[in-house]
């Protein structure tokens, strides 16, 4: 079996050129009716961090039937019962990479084997061929998967975990959500999280803005049209119903549709059915609703403005996505993903000192996570790639104070988000040094700051381990940092 203790974490050795912060590892399900081996591999795997779910042959068959949550399958089995288990594998698994997990003394694989998996892996294996392999499946994994934060639902506050687990919950079913939120909360992003986690995420993702399209054309563009059904329809033209066919259909600022279209789109919802304007012609629709609104609907329900029926029938599932203001804490996260976009994107870079976001998490975000996105922005076109500290923020910002201690915790911001807070711009170092309110006076001999620094870490290391039991998983939780990570500092101090 390999030595776990040679074993580093993807974020150190698995593909140096990704991101970790916004990179998910790949699930794996593993079949395999050899306990030992079966165990082995699993240890293994989940030190590097990567999710796996260990089955045997006999329990594989329902988890088979739902492939979605996997990216590749391991199947490890005796030579009389690997064509059989490999072919019920391969009928459901699509193009997912498959694995064939085989001891190093047992027979050579036969060709028709072969062909029906990616790669034949021999176990124990070494490390630099399970890394490959593993590294081979990152890049494999589609952007959407790869990403793990997005704008607006980046951070760790209970808030915005809420809404993932709610996310999680209802992506499966093809229940209709509607999404509710103040203005610039992200809701088109959550509507775009519900259909890459769905079952439907191979098909289109079809938004409209039903109040950005006049009455009279909101028909038209739902629904489509034929030649000549009004002035100025010179051809037959498809809906958005249609072109979200097998996929799901977004309807945002769905508060501000005419009552005319309301009940057009009632009837929709409840027939499954729909005729293009100037057709007669039923068409058949199998789409997903996920509708959203800033408005409060009772209230317009109260005001005639909004049909109660069409409310109760895209109220099936609703998500309420919280203001910014509610997170505060999630924005050194949402500046760092959102400076990590501009960069993706050639657009330009900043970078924000620990000051400049105390600053900003104490502001009120009447615009939420857009009026952000639209600060991160402007001050990348007036500090390029330079440190921006509280000073250098807009006026409206110089009202708040500086705290004399964050109560945030900085580790855990810079791990999470790639240390993207923490390299320094303009040789300043602000902002990597954490704030603190403690005096710390320097003697006037002078000091070896590298080993006073070490030695404040390995004490620290001490204290967490001694009130864990010394129970390393927990004693990284005390201290904020990844499990891989400590144990790499344990090697280091026992090396030395």
């Amino acid at each position: 079996m390999l030595n776990l203790k040679s074993l580093k974490s993807p974020l150190d050795q698995i593909h140096p050129s990704i991101e970790y912060a916004r990179m998910v590892l790949p699930d794996i399900l593993l079949i395999d009716d050899n306990v030992i081996r079966a165990q082995q591999v699993e240890t293994v795997l989940r030190f590097l961090e990567y999710e796996l779910t260990a089955v045997g042959s006999g329990e594989c068959q329902p988890i088979l039937e739902d492939l979605s949550g996997f990216d590749a399958v391991f199947v490890g089995a005796a030579a009389e019962k690997q064509a059989t288990l490999l072919r019920m594998v391969t009928e459901k698994s699509g193009d997912m990479p498959v694995f064939l997990l085989v001891e190093k003394e047992a027979q050579p694989v036969s060709s028709s084997i072969q062909q029906m998996v990616s790669r034949v892996l021999e176990w124990p294996t070494t490390y630099p061929v399970l890394t490959e392999e593993l590294n081979n499946l990152i890049q494999l994994q589609s952007p959407a998967k790869k990403a793990q934060s997005h704008k607006g639902l980046a951070g760790r506050s209970k808030a915005i975990q809420k809404t993932r687990e709610l996310i999680d919950q209802v992506a499966k079913s093809d229940a209709t959500v509607l999404i509710l939120g103040e203005s610039g909360t992200g809701k088109e992003v959550v509507a775009q999280a519900l259909h890459r986690a769905s079952l439907r995420k191979d098909k289109p993702f079809v938004p409209v803005n039903c109040g950005a399209i006049p009455g009279e054309l909101l028909e038209s563009e739902l629904f489509g049209h034929e030649k000549g059904a009004f002035t100025g329809a010179l051809t037959s033209r498809q809906g958005r119903f249609e072109l979200a066919e097998g996929g799901t259909l977004f309807l945002d600022e769905i508060g501000d549709m005419p009552m005319p279209m309301q009940v057009k789109l009632l009837r929709v919802l409840q027939e499954r059915t729909f005729e293009r304007v100037g057709s007669n012609k039923t068409i058949q629709c199998d789409v997903r609703i996920v509708a959203a609104t800033h408005r409060k609907l009772e209230q317009e329900i109260s005001e005639k403005r909004f049909r109660e029926d069409l409310f109760y029938r895209l109220n099936v599932f609703p998500i309420e996505v919280p203001a910014l203001r509610e997170r505060s804490d999630d924005i050194p996260y949402l500046v760092a993903d959102l400076i990590g976009r501009m960069e993706a994107a050639n657009r330009g870079s900043v970078k924000l000192s620990r000051n400049a976001i105390a600053v900003l998490m104490q502001h009120h975000w009447p615009g939420n996570v857009r009026e952000l996105s639209n600060l991160i922005e402007r001050l990348a076109i007036i500090y390029p790639d330079r440190l921006v500290d509280a000073g250098d923020l807009p006026e409206k910002f110089q009202g708040y104070e500086v705290p004399p201690e964050s109560k945030l915790d900085w580790q855990e911001v810079e791990v999470a988000t790639n240390e993207a807070l923490s390299r320094p711009a303009g040789g300043s170092e602000q902002a990597v040094l954490p704030a603190s309110g403690a005096a710390v006076h320097l003697p006037e001999q002078g000091i070896d700051l590298k080993e006073y620094l070490s030695d404040l870490e390995n004490e620290l290391i001490r204290q967490a381990l001694e009130e864990c039991n010394g129970v390393v998983a927990h004693a990284a939780k005390l201290l904020n940092m990844r499990r891989t990570t400590l144990v790499e500092k344990l090697r280091k101090v026992d090396a030395a």
